[in-house]
């Protein structure tokens, strides 16, 4: 028996490491990067529209993978995701900013992986709680990872944007596959 269950699940796994391999590869470096980019250019409204319409680019083939919407799951979709960008905008730093971004995509990643093995017979014992619990963990471990850096601290402001960002976006998709089981119920 093959370990994924099927070649979408795999390639959902495979872009889970990629993300959590760019973020640990760059734990060290933002102080950096800002400094290079310029405090002006990376707080400026500009980039920050033009960094938050990428987020989206990258969050919505995520959140709506491989569906059909309805009128009122696309309402709802977008409403869920223009509050999710309001609260990035009113964030006060850059770095608490990527926080929410980064740990928003790994939820949503972890999530449509475990709910893919599930729709392919596998067993996933309450797949919104399971990613949900391994989110959080990875959130935990990049502040870990920080921790033995030296200079980087663990910081539980971090630890809590992880998780928020981890809670948001899987209770997001927990209500919307709520919302288009009633949905595909009035349809039949």
């Amino acid at each position: 028996m093959r370990f994924f269950s099927s070649k979408r699940e795999r390639r959902l796994w495979f872009a889970l490491a990629i993300v959590l391999l760019a973020i640990y590869s760059t734990l060290g470096q933002v102080p950096a990067m800002v400094a290079a980019l310029g405090t002006d250019l990376v707080e400026s409204v500009e980039a920050n529209l033009v960094f938050a319409l990428l987020i989206l680019l990258v969050l919505i083939p995520v959140f709506f993978v491989d569906k059909r919407l309805a009128r009122l799951e696309l309402a709802v979709g977008i409403g869920i995701l223009a509050v999710f960008l309001i609260t990035w905008l009113r964030l006060g730093s850059w770095e608490e900013r990527t926080h929410l971004f980064e740990y928003a995509l790994v939820a949503a990643l972890v999530h449509e992986a475990l709910l893919e093995r599930r729709d392919q017979g596998r067993r996933v014992p309450a797949p919104t709680v399971l990613a949900l619990l391994i989110s959080l963990l990875l959130g935990l471990l990049d502040e870990g990872v920080q921790y033995l850096l030296p200079n980087r601290v663990f910081d539980p402001v971090d630890v809590a944007f992880n998780s928020l960002a981890a809670t948001v976006i899987i209770g997001s998709r927990w209500l919307f596959r709520l919302l288009r089981a009633w949905v595909e119920r009035r349809r039949g």
